[in-house]
């Protein structure tokens, strides 16, 4: 069964840097669209990031643009989300998700039929 396993969250100060990673098992994961969202409390799920299934096409929420870097590593079935220049808004629940569409990368969430179980961020201020 696919699994989606994050990992590297955890609190650090505004202007800090954390690296995210997600592990995947139980798919084929060079055929995956991977994606980054996240969510903070009560606000609903939104996109942070996606990578094309070869790593050379990236797309990022506005918000994030110039301070994450989302990456992956085919050989190692795990994707990356470098975080720097880390805001308190950034505070939230980030997931990591799988999908398979006809499109080179995907920002649409309910496309994403695979889900981690998610890894909690604190920016504090």
């Amino acid at each position: 069964q696919v699994q989606l396993v994050e990992s590297g969250g955890g609190l650090v100060q505004a202007g800090g840097s954390l690296r995210l990673s997600c592990a995947a098992s139980g798919l084929t994961f060079s055929i995956y669209i991977m994606g980054w969202f996240r969510q903070a409390p009560g606000k609903e799920r939104e996109f942070v990031a996606t990578i094309s299934r070869s790593g050379d096409s990236t797309i990022y929420a506005d918000s994030v643009k110039g301070r994450f870097t989302i990456s992956r590593d085919n050989a190692k079935n795990t994707v990356y989300l470098q975080m720097n220049s880390l805001k308190p808004e950034d505070t939230a629940v980030y997931y990591c998700a799988a999908a398979q569409t006809g499109r080179r990368v995907e920002l649409r969430r309910d496309e994403y039929p695979y889900w981690g179980q998610g890894t909690q961020v604190t920016v504090s201020s």
